[in-house]
């Protein structure tokens, strides 16, 4: 028995080192918010359509690779520079949900890559969420939530509206940007593509940091554009009031996770969501 002491201590030691290492690593990991649910796994696409410009699978295959730590990377088999500015977009692509959404709460998390590519010089750092789609093409039409930085003069576009064949009614402040309803803005029904964000949003830009992001739309009632953490963008009475939800590939590597949603049975007031998180 007792030659077999050191034996059973080292087991035991690693024993608890393994365990230990486990819950640091199942700790570091953050929770999924109550009522959430992932709708991507962090290994592969299932519950997604891959699109490509040019309308070959292994295309799209290759712009959206699953990255590490359950992250999606996109452009990562692309080298910096890849088609810049020559007026080739066979890159563009996209991932489509399979299923439709009404009513939902969208959160997930971006960064920007440093690589450029494509049409860089007319959009800079360019990608997108789509929702509310009427079709699956490339571009397709519906609303966009839009994510951008400009980095010639690090200006901010990353929640942006965009209307893409579906209408809305919109509330402008004097200086042209999104105003929340009652605080004096101009309402507007047929301004056309982009409805600039909240001009005070705060976002990270080339500083490698992830920016949180949530989307909260209720059929064609209302839709809410959050960014970490900020209410930067509402519209009512949309047009359509369903559709798939996509994320863009377009001029810049970036990184996609967390994306995670809340679906609701009924239409909820707006007013609880257009609260800035504190």
């Amino acid at each position: 028995m007792i030659t077999n002491q050191p034996f059973q201590v080292v087991k035991l030691l690693s024993s608890a080192l393994l365990f230990s290492t486990a819950m640091a690593v199942h700790a570091a990991e953050p929770a999924v918010p109550e009522g959430y649910v992932s709708i991507y796994n962090g290994k592969g696409f299932e519950n997604w359509m891959l699109l490509s410009k040019d309308g070959k699978p292994e295309t799209a295959i290759q712009v959206f690779s699953p990255g590490e730590n359950g992250e999606i990377h996109v452009y990562q088999n692309f080298q910096d520079g890849f088609q810049l500015d020559q007026k080739i977009d066979d890159t563009h692509a996209m991932m489509v949900s399979k299923k439709s959404y009404s009513r939902y709460s969208l959160k997930f998390e971006y960064k920007w890559g440093p690589k450029r590519l494509n049409n860089f010089g007319q959009w800079q750092y360019d990608a997108g969420l789509y929702y509310h789609m009427i079709d699956q093409k490339i571009w397709p039409a519906g609303l966009e939530f839009q994510i951008r930085y400009e980095h010639l003069n690090q200006t901010n576009y990353t929640g942006e509206l965009w209307d893409l064949g579906v209408s809305f009614t919109w509330e402008q402040c004097p200086d042209g940007c999104f105003i929340l309803p009652g605080k004096g803005g101009t309402v507007l029904t047929n301004k056309k593509w982009d409805h600039p964000a909240a001009a005070d949003a705060v976002v990270h830009g080339l500083v490698g940091q992830w920016n949180q992001c949530e989307l909260i739309v209720m059929g064609g009632h209302y839709t809410i554009h959050k960014v970490n953490g900020k209410v930067v963008n509402h519209a009512t009475a949309l047009s359509k009031d369903t559709g798939p939800i996509a994320f863009q590939a377009e001029t810049a590597e970036i990184f996609y996770r967390n994306i995670r949603i809340k679906e609701f049975q009924a239409d909820l007031p707006a007013e609880p969501f257009l609260k800035s998180d504190p």
